[in-house]
């Protein structure tokens, strides 16, 4: 029987020496099997001074019981989030799980995105007074994602392009999202056409920063919900740095069955109007005006 009530279960609660440098949000819905491989990602980063919040928009019991087995055994911190499901409300949960950080830098992504080994140390490396970083992603066929296991992520097999070619992968320009380094990786960066936004897959930002323009707008749908968040940032003043060939993340293979066109056409006038009146501040985000 679901509960009909938000809840938060913590796994690891910090104390004052122990406060995190980083605070990873992983928003997810009815993904277990996922989440559950990307979950395995954080557990194998080069850093471990960070926390995680699953900002679950109403998933079954599975997931909590999948969450709370894994717990078990991992040296993660984990704090669970979730509210029940009434449709899509993904900006809600995220502004429900963004005063729950106990750092003050967030990196937002989600549960079906496994993180590269060296992923959340690239974007505490790079972070920067009044910018946020914008992250890239490889997005990986159906049968590929299934057949990633743990081994594969622990020996990180799965972001070697020899691997991923021999299981089927076209190749393509893209592939350089895991193989560019250094020079390289600066100089894609710096070239690539894909203007530095707010894309939740994989951003990051100041949590001062993100509180000042109130969180994201609870009206936005799927569809763009995380660029208008950006858009009001740009408006505060904040810029962007592009860092798709640095911080990488594998996305795994899903549905799209639920993306309404009425949905984007509500999303498109939000944003038109927080581009046209340059708002920072939304009265629908963390605080309700």
């Amino acid at each position: 029987m679901r509960l009909n009530i938000a809840y938060r279960a913590k796994i690891v609660i910090f104390t004052a020496m122990q406060l995190p440098e980083i605070t990873v949000i992983i928003s997810t819905y009815n993904q277990p099997m996922w989440l559950q491989k990307v979950l395995c990602g954080y557990e194998n980063q080069t850093v471990d001074h960070f926390e995680i919040i699953i900002a679950d928009d109403g998933s079954t019991e599975e997931t909590k019981i999948m969450i709370n087995e894994f717990s078990k055994t991992s040296r993660l911190q984990i704090e669970h989030v979730w509210h029940q499901d009434l449709g899509f409300r993904k900006t809600a949960i995220l502004n429900k799980a963004i005063p729950l950080a106990n750092s003050d830098y967030l990196l937002f992504t989600d549960g079906d995105c496994i993180p590269r080994n060296d992923f959340v140390e690239t974007h505490l490396k790079l972070r920067k007074t009044g910018w946020f970083l914008s992250g890239g992603y490889f997005k990986l066929p159906k049968d590929i994602s299934e057949e990633i296991t743990k081994d594969h992520i622990v020996s990180q097999r799965c972001f070697d392009v020899d691997w991923l070619l021999s299981k089927g992968l076209p190749s393509s320009f893209k592939l350089n999202k895991l193989t560019s380094k250094g020079f390289k990786e600066r100089f894609l960066n710096f070239i690539t056409p894909t203007k530095a936004t707010w894309d939740g897959m994989n951003v990051s930002g100041w949590k001062k920063d993100v509180l000042l323009v109130n969180g994201f707008d609870e009206r936005m749908q799927y569809g763009g919900e995380d660029r208008e968040i950006g858009e009001r940032l740009f408006n505060l003043g904040i810029k962007a740095k592009q860092i798709r060939y640095s911080a990488i993340c594998l996305h795994l293979y899903h549905e799209r069955g639920y993306v309404a066109p009425e949905m984007i056409t509500k999303n498109r006038a939000i944003r038109k109007v927080t581009k046209r009146e340059k708002a920072i501040r939304t009265p629908f985000g963390i605080e309700k005006d």
